[in-house]
């Protein structure tokens, strides 16, 4: 089984901790998959250098975990930390660096990625953090390639996320790189949240809640896209379906969406390509043309650049 130790602290906030808790230790499929449907759901340990530590609001929490099991476990994952001006405890770093060396899965939550870069472990790696410290923890970490646009990064066994919320978008990826597209999708209903929210995506939005004047017509192309997404699709034909002007659709569907209409359906293309890498037999060829993309080479580099592994490689990992 697949151990999870996500790391609690005095003055934390229980959103974070609670949100990597509540997906990774999730009783039903826990219940489920270790009947033997399919490989066992994660085990979770709350695990903290003291045995009680107080919550922001005056909750008190006791775990029996500490940082030789943080650092023994096969996911650390770090919620922000309580002060970004101070530095992580020399116990923190030392269980961080034992979990890396180990070859442990290390993801950091918003200010998070603090504790990992004083590690270490994010050295000559891209990352990011909530966009209000990207510039203090660049100024900290030079070595480190920071990223302030993205809701997190994935560099294989080294993950960052930006501010809160988006931590539910990275576990969930993380559910999804280890179980598959179906899975995760089962969690996100579970949860009443987004299925997938693509890392790319920017973490400021100009109008979050996009005006209700051009957000039905964003919406329409955008569902439009996802109904003919096995053939090619021109950004003139998107603000047409929009009825929009090309300029106006661009501009409109940055501000709905934090990104371009190309990088969005690029996207879309390799998330309807997973659940057939995982339960069909077509030919990654095949998949490619049912996907949209105009060549099995163009597919590949683009599944490649999104999920970090090959779509055959991706594929014997979800199929006995």
């Amino acid at each position: 089984m697949h151990s999870v130790a996500i790391l609690a602290y005095d003055g934390m906030s229980g959103f974070e901790s609670g949100l990597a808790a509540e997906i990774f230790g999730m009783t039903e499929l826990s219940e489920r998959f270790s009947a033997g449907i399919v490989r066992p759901w994660y085990s979770v340990k709350l695990c903290s250098e003291e045995a009680e530590v107080r919550l922001l609001g005056g909750a008190t929490v006791r775990t029996s975990y500490g940082l030789d099991d943080l650092a023994a476990a096969d996911t650390v994952v770090i919620p922000s930390i309580r002060d970004v001006s101070e530095p992580a405890s020399p116990e923190l770093v030392e269980a961080i660096k034992a979990a890396d060396a180990r070859g442990a899965r290390l993801v950091s939550i918003c200010s998070g990625a603090f504790a990992l870069a004083a590690a270490g472990v994010l050295h000559g790696r891209t990352a990011t953090t909530h966009w209000i410290y990207t510039d203090q923890l660049q100024k900290a970490y030079p070595d480190i390639n920071i990223d302030p646009a993205p809701l997190y990064v994935d560099n294989g066994r080294v993950l960052t996320s930006a501010g809160c919320a988006a931590g539910l978008d990275l576990c969930l990826h993380i559910v999804r790189s280890d179980y598959g597209v179906r899975v995760a999708n089962d969690v996100a209903r579970r949860l009443v949240i987004s299925p997938h929210r693509g890392g790319g995506q920017a973490q400021y939005i100009e109008t979050p809640v996009p005006e209700p004047a051009t957000d039905g017509r964003i919406a329409s192309g955008m569902a439009w896209a996802l109904a003919n997404l096995d053939r090619p699709i021109a950004l003139d034909e998107l603000a047409a379906q929009a009825m929009m002007s090309r300029r106006s659709f661009l501009r409109q569907f940055a501000k709905a969406t934090g990104t371009t209409p190309i990088k969005w359906l690029t996207e879309q293309r390799i998330q309807a390509s997973l659940e057939l890498l995982e339960s069909s037999d077509f030919s990654i060829e095949q998949i490619a043309t049912r996907v949209g993309f105009e060549s099995p080479a163009t597919y590949r580099h683009h599944f490649v650049r999104q999920m970090h592994t090959t779509p055959s490689d991706y594929r014997s990992a979800f199929t006995g």
